[in-house]
């Protein structure tokens, strides 16, 4: 060995040796952990889905006439309350007339009445023909009739009145006018467009191989680019499509995390639930060759366990290793760990 070369070696063996010692005195590594545990999970397929009102209603006119106001878009409205009215005179007049006609028939029954009741005296003292009794009772009974017929055309006038004003069936929104005031309306034309934001669901439709592993009152991952969640189904249309072989599932969700008309992804499981070990997403370090994990020894040292990943749900994946539930794996702060190295774990 010639004297540059051991020059080389020396100063090498002293650049590794300062580096070592180096590395004694720098203080432990802080660090964020979190226990590996075990966790019920099961395979599951993504489906496309859509978050929609249970309460969502076209609302249209009972009547042929002008329409004389509407309400405005954004109009948020109780039930009961007005949203779109109808130009009401003719229908006033009519209920006018059929008070009128009600009265009239009132007084010849009340007439009729009397009349009976005089001939039924004369009739005891044998001073009235039968005949003219019978007449009176038999136009009485027709009297009766026409006031029983009078009253039902004043209840469809009253009925009439009452419709010229369209009322909201439930709390929610105005979100469409579909005609403007003072066009002319015809029986079901539809005027207005309510929206219930608080009774929300999600629609999808699933594949037919995963509809024996839900059942009503199970809860799902929804999940989009902005938000996750989980869903109750509250139901299950139990007939599938021959074509698409679908079926349909419903949801109920939280109405102050989604919005109708969104789109949504629903994890539905495609076999049963199954025990697995599971860390955090965080906890995995993803390299070229493969995932791994830090643990965390009792020693504050770490140690790096390469790991097979599986099933996922949400925040938590599935790992196969050499793991035990219990041990405490590095979530945050591995990006500079080797093994061996000591941590301080933050809380």
């Amino acid at each position: 060995m010639t004297i540059t070369d051991r020059s080389v070696v020396l100063s090498t063996l002293g650049f590794v040796l300062s580096a070592t010692a180096l590395a004694q005195n720098m203080p432990p590594a802080v660090v964020v952990v979190a226990e590996a545990e075990f966790q019920q999970l099961a395979p599951s397929v993504d489906v496309p889905g859509t978050v929609v009102s249970r309460f969502d209603s076209r609302l249209a006119s009972e009547l042929s006439a002008k329409l004389e106001w509407i309400a405005e878009v954004g109009t948020a409205v109780k039930k009961g309350d007005t949203v779109a009215r109808l130009e009401p005179l003719t229908f006033e007049l009519l209920e006018m007339q059929a008070q009128s006609r009600v009265k009239r028939e009132q007084a010849r029954v009340s007439f009729l009445q009397s009349e009976k009741s005089r001939l039924d005296r004369l009739s005891e003292k044998n001073l009235s023909a039968k005949s003219q009794l019978d007449q009176t009772i038999a136009d009485l009974a027709v009297a009766e009739s026409d006031h029983a017929i009078a009253r039902a055309q004043l209840g469809l006038a009253q009925i009439s009145v009452y419709v010229t004003k369209v009322r909201a069936p439930f709390d929610g929104i105005v979100t469409e006018r579909l005609r403007n005031i003072g066009e002319r309306l015809n029986v079901a034309d539809v005027v207005i467009r309510i929206v219930d934001p608080k009774s929300l669901e999600v629609v999808a439709r699933a594949p037919l191989n995963t509809v024996n592993f839900i059942n009503d009152g199970a809860a799902l991952q929804l999940h989009n680019d902005f938000r996750q969640d989980q869903g109750t189904v509250r139901t299950i249309v139990p007939f599938g499509n021959p074509q698409s072989h679908m079926f349909e599932v419903r949801l109920n969700v939280d109405p102050d995390i989604w919005t109708v008309g969104e789109s949504v992804r629903l994890s539905m499981p495609t076999s049963d639930v199954r025990k697995v070990l599971t860390v955090p997403r965080d906890a995995l370090v993803l390299r070229r060759e493969g995932a791994s994990v830090f643990k965390v020894n009792a020693d504050m040292s770490v140690e790096q366990v390469n790991v097979i990943t599986g099933l996922g749900d949400g925040g938590n994946v599935e790992v196969i290793g050499e793991l035990n539930p219990g041990d405490s794996v590095v979530i945050r702060g591995a990006e500079r760990l080797t093994t061996g190295m000591q941590v301080t774990v933050q809380q």
